[in-house]
């Protein structure tokens, strides 16, 4: 039997450094901080006042008036960002056959804002009346998926992800699966999250976020920083993308996930989930580690994870940990939640067509702990084949993400 191969012919972003893939990259490539004080929330009251806020969103630009209503933010970054990649892919969908085409989503909130209105609706009014009759089918975050398909009329799998900050990489493995079990032709696969203050309260309740900005892998760094945002990425069966005439851009050689099983916000001290994930990605992808030429790290900027990251490069890499690049986005886009690993994979893809290794900014002071390339606030010019995306989340979600520069065969 002919192995099925899966290729990605279109990216869609939307971050608090620029919406649309070309704003995006060359903001990364500026090494660009998009963690700035925040403007949508009130942080009297909290010690964090900084985050990472879409600023440059016009959901108008996508969707129309009367839809925009009918939905909350994180279904609106998800339609934006999936047009921008439907675009770039050259894909009509009138002409596909609308049950072989599926989507899947990533979050780890959902949509927390529709959330909020009801609540402060309710308690801001005289009676549960106040509150809009259309919100509560806002709220249940399946209708993220449900809103991208039914904005492009496709009937394939509607399926939502929750796992958390690994969610958009759980996605687009996902995807893999329904193409290579020949369930679907394409898939619209990604992550999605809004800022909300649920989530930026739950994180300053924990301690893990930053007051000023993200400092992956430095030894001074304290803490993550909240943000939002969407990454969605068209992932098709290579040869109906060859079919159709597509221009391919990047190739998911393959994925792996686990759990470690230990507590719900803090990873195992040993890596062990993170280290069986990747060793299950390099599997799953029919290669070794000697393949790997660098590493899109979790890279939150909290203490316990870049140091267990750190672990886990060593521990599937062995010596060749001192050759390979292992940079973090997040310094530049804080920590999207769910739509973090989606945005990663879209920058990863990008980085293998430019030969660009993105770097981690804010970096002040190494730490013998993170004691690694982590490309320190300079993007560095070189050729990529083959990277790997690492995503971790609460309940010990792990996840990574094999993706290889197309080469035509």
């Amino acid at each position: 039997m002919t192995e099925i191969r899966t290729v990605i012919t279109g990216l869609g972003i939307v971050s608090p450094i620029g919406t649309g893939v070309e704003a995006f990259w060359n903001a990364a490539v500026k090494g660009t901080c998009g963690v700035r004080p925040l403007t949508c929330i009130d942080t009297t009251d909290f010690k964090t006042k900084t985050g990472g806020e879409v600023r440059d969103f016009d959901a108008a630009a996508y969707i129309a008036p009367e839809k925009i209503k009918t939905m909350g933010r994180s279904s609106q970054f998800a339609i934006a960002a999936a047009k921008m990649a439907v675009s770039q892919a050259g894909i009509e969908f009138t002409k596909e056959n609308p049950y072989r085409v599926a989507v899947c989503i990533g979050t780890t909130m959902g949509e927390p804002q529709i959330l909020e209105q009801g609540i402060k609706a309710k308690y801001t009014a005289s009676s549960a009346d106040a509150i809009p009759a259309d919100l509560p089918r806002q709220y249940p975050c399946a209708v993220i998926p449900a809103n991208v398909a039914r904005e492009f009329g496709v009937r394939g799998p509607s399926v939502i992800i929750p796992t958390a900050c690994a969610a958009g990489n759980y996605a687009i493995g996902y995807a893999c699966d329904l193409i290579k079990l020949g369930r679907a032709d394409v898939v619209i696969a990604g992550g999605s999250d809004p800022f909300s203050s649920i989530a930026f309260t739950g994180f300053n309740r924990l301690l893990a976020t930053t007051d000023t900005v993200p400092r992956p892998f430095s030894k001074n760094r304290d803490g993550m920083a909240v943000s939002e945002g969407a990454g969605v990425l068209i992932i098709e069966n290579m040869e109906h993308a060859k079919k159709r005439g597509a221009n391919i851009l990047a190739e998911i050689l393959g994925y792996g996930i686990a759990c470690d099983a230990y507590k719900m916000t803090i990873p195992d001290p040993s890596g062990s989930g993170g280290i069986r994930a990747m060793r299950q990605a390099l599997r799953n992808a029919s290669i070794t580690p000697d393949a790997v030429d660098y590493i899109n790290a979790h890279g939150t900027g909290t203490k316990e994870n870049d140091k267990v990251e750190t672990l886990i490069a060593k521990d599937v890499l062995g010596e060749r940990v001192k050759s390979i690049a292992m940079s973090s986005t997040k310094s530049m886009i804080g920590h999207t939640m769910g739509a973090a690993s989606a945005i990663e994979a879209c920058a990863c893809v990008l980085m293998l067509m430019h030969g660009i290794m993105l770097p981690t900014i804010n970096y002040e002071e190494p730490d013998p702990e993170c004691d690694i390339d982590c490309v320190p606030n300079s993007p560095r010019e070189v050729n990529l084949n083959i990277v790997v995306s690492n995503a971790y989340a609460f309940a010990g979600n792990c996840s990574s993400l094999v993706l290889a520069k197309f080469t035509g065969s």
